[in-house]
């Protein structure tokens, strides 16, 4: 049965979110504090890029995608809040001022029999401690879930309807009001016990994840100390072999896992967790750690680093499946590095905007320009575009010193048989020394 149904925050949760119970046949009421956004998205054109979301927007807006600054005061069956819960980047604690404005806003806008739904993520407990309370001060009841959202970028429309929904509700009352939401989006529903449990949900999702991929860049870290290939190693370890695969090393950006194993160690109370924190900060260490290698390689082989030209390929946090969002990009941290040895820094990325490699200290260039004037090649994602390079086409007459592959999707023959070096995480090329392990 469709419902009318407000959503607060126009973030990508909220926006995706939109567009997807929108095309399960419910009216969508989106809410947004920046003008400019509401302004945008009332003519059909998302600011942010994923697939399908656009085409989604321009055939439904105006008819069951109706955007605004508030939400209408009659007729709701359901808000739910995806406003963004950012954590302070000095004290590492999390920021639930969105939060709470939201669930105010709500009390003001709508009436007790509304279900609110929390859907960002927040510290277990947030939602009966932050949202409740707000709710309650204007009404007498409240009927309150949490459906986490856990969704991945570029395939967030099929994940939506595809992936499990956890739901948790504050009473059974909630819990099915909740449940009917989304039975009408997603196939299967997972009822939780409580608030807590689904607020739990997600964080250790995500943070499951941080400590899966801190392990592999742990191993290359190894690896490199002994002259091996991590690969090589991760390959022969997975291979029909029963067990949980070991991830290959690499970066870990996104607004998620970058934030939310801040919010589970918040989370813990008194407990500080063994793992979380340290595959975190594992993980936060090897944008820069890369940096740092780069920049010895190019004093290695130019004498100094200062005034080469360095062609970065890939600015968004991930090349697979493609996005355009920066939230712990690596080339954030790895800048500050760059700029510290004079390195000049030609910008590339199919997706991302010129003003946004600007933005960051890049200048925005061609993947040919990228390719066939710098002194040295870093490929920081694997969109398919680089794995598609030709490289015996591309450096057939001028090569660069070498080329710092940190997916491995290059080929390593071609690259150096059109004489550069080639290097990537913990493995420093055929024949190299092996590498000293970071402090």
């Amino acid at each position: 049965m469709s419902k009318n149904i407000g959503i607060v925050g126009m973030g990508y949760v909220g926006l995706t979110l939109t567009a997807a119970l929108a095309e399960a046949g419910h009216t969508v009421h989106g809410v947004d504090v920046q003008q400019s956004v509401v302004d945008a998205l009332s003519q059909g054109r998302p600011h942010i890029f994923e697939p399908g979301l656009e085409e989604v927007f321009r055939e439904l807006v105006g008819s069951r995608i109706l955007i605004s600054t508030q939400l209408p005061r009659t007729g709701l069956d359901a808000v739910i809040i995806s406003v963004s819960t950012p954590v302070d980047e000095a004290t590492q604690e999390p920021n639930l001022a969105n939060l709470a404005a939201a669930a105010r806003d709500i009390a003001r806008w709508c009436d007790p029999d509304t279900l609110v739904v929390v859907r960002s993520t927040v510290p277990i407990g947030a939602s009966r401690s932050v949202v409740l309370p707000a709710l309650l001060e204007a009404w007498p009841t409240a009927r309150l879930a949490m459906a986490p959202e856990r969704t991945i970028q570029g395939q967030a429309l099929r994940e939506l309807v595809e992936l499990p929904q956890v739901v948790g509700g504050l009473d059974e009352r909630s819990l099915q009001a909740c449940i009917e939401v989304f039975s009408e989006l997603s196939r299967e529903i997972v009822p939780v016990s409580s608030l807590e449990a689904a607020e739990m949900v997600k964080l250790s999702n995500n943070c499951h994840t941080d400590l899966i991929y801190a392990f592999g860049n742990e191993l290359a870290l190894i690896a490199g100390a002994h002259g091996l290939d991590p690969l090589e190693v991760i390959r022969a370890t997975n291979l029909h072999y029963p067990r949980p695969d070991l991830a290959k090393p690499g970066y870990v950006g996104g607004g998620c896992l970058t934030k939310d194993p801040y919010i589970m160690i918040d989370s813990s109370r008194d407990h500080e967790p063994f793992l979380v924190r340290r595959a975190r900060e594992l993980n936060e260490h090897m944008p820069r750690h890369v940096a740092q290698t780069v920049v010895d390689m190019l004093v290695e082989r130019r004498g100094t680093a200062a005034g080469a030209c360095l062609a970065v390929l890939g600015w968004a946090y991930k090349g697979v499946p493609a996005t355009d969002d920066m939230r712990g990009t690596p080339i954030a941290a790895m800048m500050p590095v760059f700029a510290e040895a004079g390195v000049t820094v030609l910008g590339h990325d199919p997706v991302v905007t010129d003003e946004v490699i600007h933005a960051y200290g890049g200048e925005p260039v061609s993947l040919d320009k990228a390719l066939g004037e710098a002194d040295a090649v870093l490929v920081i994602n694997d969109h398919p575009d680089y794995r598609a390079i030709q490289v015996d086409t591309v450096w057939s007459e001028r090569h660069p010193l070498f080329v710092f592959d940190s997916w491995r999707v290059l080929d390593e023959r071609a690259v150096t048989g059109a004489g550069a070096h080639y290097a990537s995480l913990g493995y420093a090329g055929r024949g190299a020394e092996p590498q000293a392990v970071p402090a």
